[in-house]
């Protein structure tokens, strides 16, 4: 029983540490649908083999493998999507774990002290409900940023309007309300310095996050 169930884990871990490189950065990173099945086969391994012993243990590998990896699969076909469809269209995806991140510049979404979107933005916007609608498994969080120039209240407004112009286009779009919420973050969360014209530029802008289901 123990030497079937070291066997198991150090498969799961050796699966775990699959390296691939990330097409778009070069760098090399974890496989996330085969750490998932790693994961999930370990778990699976350690439950079966409590409940049936070494028999239990390697059915419980192989189920927990399946559901590890589809989540992890359902998250990379989602990131694939996005990557495909908004190529060349100013909007950055990150992905960190289990969550996805869209990051779309203010000079490309809205007019400077305007919460109505560009018109030519829309057709962005909708490649992005496209993905949602296929992908529908995810939590959508808007987030809207601005710089630090003007008042704390001024920008705290103007962040939470852009932030719900872009949650209810994507409602229009048939992506379900229940699934979105929408805040305005203001000057709070700059990723770049608010002292140069560029890190403004950085700063100004809408934020969409795809986070798991809260069961995952």
């Amino acid at each position: 029983m123990i030497k079937q169930l070291t066997a198991i884990t150090l498969s799961a871990f050796l699966l775990a540490g699959c390296q691939t490189t990330n097409p778009y950065t070069g760098e090399e990173e974890v496989n996330k649908t085969t750490k998932y099945g790693g994961i999930g086969a370990l778990a699976g391994a350690v439950v079966g083999g409590l409940a049936n012993g070494k028999k239990g243990a390697l059915a419980g590998a192989a189920l927990g493998g399946a559901a590890g990896a589809g989540y992890g699969y359902y998250t990379d076909q989602q990131e694939a999507a996005l990557r495909s469809r908004l190529q060349g269209t100013g909007v950055q995806v990150q992905r960190n774990g289990d969550d996805i991140k869209l990051i779309m510049p203010g000079n490309i979404t809205f007019d400077t002290n305007s919460y109505n979107i560009q018109a030519s933005f829309y057709s962005v916007l909708g490649s992005v409900a496209l993905v949602l609608k296929e992908f529908d498994e995810n939590a959508v969080e808007v987030v809207g940023h601005t710089d630090s120039t003007g008042s704390h209240q001024t920008n705290m407004t103007l962040s939470e309007k852009r932030g719900q112009s872009v949650a209810s286009y994507l409602v229009n779009q048939g992506i379900a309300g229940p699934r979105i919420t929408y805040f305005g973050a203001g000057p709070d969360q700059p990723i770049a310095s608010n002292s140069t014209s560029s890190g403004r530029a950085l700063n100004r802008r809408v934020e969409i996050n795809l986070r798991p289901p809260v069961a995952q």
